[in-house]
């Protein structure tokens, strides 16, 4: 999978509300699939279908415990969009600044 193809993903997962409480709720540390699903108005199945959209991204990985899902963060794939994020802002800063500067030079 390409890197665009990844970010892609990432960020489509975290287009959603439903999927962005299910990771700030694994920011407190792993939780069963049942247990992520106990606070939302929606069938497991609905929470189920979230959250293999949080694994095709990578943002969770699952583990089983016995007859139990376990599900934890994985922060790997979060700092990546967030490294995507910082390029982009550092090219936006930079265009300002550049701004900034041609506008100050009108005015001299």
């Amino acid at each position: 999978m390409s890197d665009a193809s990844k970010l892609d993903h990432i960020l489509g997962a975290l287009a959603d509300p439903t999927r962005r409480a299910i990771l700030q709720r694994l920011s407190r540390g792993d939780a069963r699939v049942t247990d992520l699903a106990a606070p939302f108005d929606i069938s497991l199945n609905s929470v189920s279908k979230h959250i293999r959209i949080l694994e095709r991204a990578r943002l969770v990985e699952r583990r089983r415990a016995g007859r139990e899902h376990v599900l934890s963060r994985n922060v790997r794939a979060l700092n990546e969009a967030a490294a995507w994020i910082e390029i982009l802002q550092a090219k936006w800063h930079s265009r300002i600044d550049r701004l900034e500067k041609a506008l100050e030079e009108d005015k001299s």
